[in-house]
């Protein structure tokens, strides 16, 4: 899954190196979806593969890079702790949700965290959003209507998987704001890497508190998870997003769910409609539009683990 919130920028315009790093990252974000429904694990056991894999290389790169996690962690890992859970319980909800829906609708609400985080700004700043902002959310409950509206009618195991997603995406920017403090003292690496391996154990409980099949007895789809979504996904759209603009991250997001839904049709002959197509459009057309720079953020940025999932 798949998903930044507002970036600083560093340099003047994108050259081909960071575009073409955004454009990969999406790609391999794109693929997460597909390799929960392969895993033959339960999909929060799936989850929780993926961050005991990913958190000590995330954790040992941090240490190649100078940085001291545990050190600058003193005094926040109460903070740490309490972000490792929102965001166990919200990979654990997008997991589940991915098998209960199409592989599109899972990547879109999967991102909403985007478009919840700015309500928490509005709040904190005691202002009403921008034009563009107010666009871009009128334009995502638009959108979610309509993906709602036919997953209901094509079944009801659709509908519950996107609300799934959709809490997953209310979870993440929870997560977010958690994190907005960490951030303020740790960097962006080291925090990432405390705060995903804090998550590992709230998985593995929910995992067995659910009954799920924890080991797997195939490791390909968990690794490849891991790989893509976690480790290469990832670390290109860091290495992207210190380059590009907002408004360039957000139209490289609209990828995703153009990757998720081909992934969908050919592997699993998930067939979009016209008022899927409609939905998916207004909602990506509202995270480009949130992304748009427009004043200060309204909230200090952190670090992404999941995606963008």
């Amino acid at each position: 899954m798949h998903r930044t919130l507002t970036q600083r920028i560093t340099t003047q315009g994108p050259s081909w190196a960071p575009v073409a790093a955004v454009a990969a990252a999406n790609v391999f974000l794109a693929t997460g979806p597909l390799f929960v429904r392969l895993a033959d694990t339960g999909p929060v056991a799936a989850a929780f593969w993926r961050i005991a894999l990913a958190a000590p290389v995330l954790l040992v790169a941090a240490a190649l890079l100078g940085e001291r996690p545990v050190r600058a962690a003193r005094g926040l890992w109460g903070a740490i702790a309490l972000a490792g859970l929102a965001f166990a319980l919200d990979l654990g909800s997008w997991h589940v949700g991915i098998l209960g829906t199409t592989l599109a609708n899972s990547t879109l609400f999967g991102n909403s965290a985007t478009l919840i985080y700015p309500i928490y700004g509005f709040i904190v700043a005691r202002a009403w959003p921008t034009r563009m902002q107010g666009a871009a959310l009128t334009l995502a409950a638009l959108g979610g209507g309509l993906l709602l509206g036919r997953s209901a009618e094509l079944s009801p195991q659709n509908l519950v998987g996107d609300l799934f997603c959709l809490l997953a995406g209310v979870l993440y920017a929870a997560y977010f704001i958690i994190m907005a403090r960490v951030r303020t003292a740790m960097r962006p690496l080291s925090a990432l890497g405390l705060s995903t391996a804090a998550s590992a154990l709230p998985l593995l409980a929910l995992a067995l508190i659910l009954g799920e099949r924890v080991m797997p007895g195939d490791w390909t789809p968990l690794l490849l998870l891991t790989l893509c979504s976690q480790l290469i996904g990832q670390g290109l759209l860091i290495y992207a997003i210190g380059h590009l603009t907002p408004l360039v991250v957000g139209l490289a997001l609209l990828i995703q769910p153009v990757v998720s839904a081909t992934i969908g049709w050919l592997w699993f002959d998930e067939r979009l409609g016209l008022p899927d197509i409609a939905g998916a459009v207004l909602i990506a057309a509202a995270l480009v539009l949130v992304r748009k720079p427009e004043g200060k953020p309204l909230a200090p940025e952190a670090a992404d683990p999941r995606s963008v999932a």
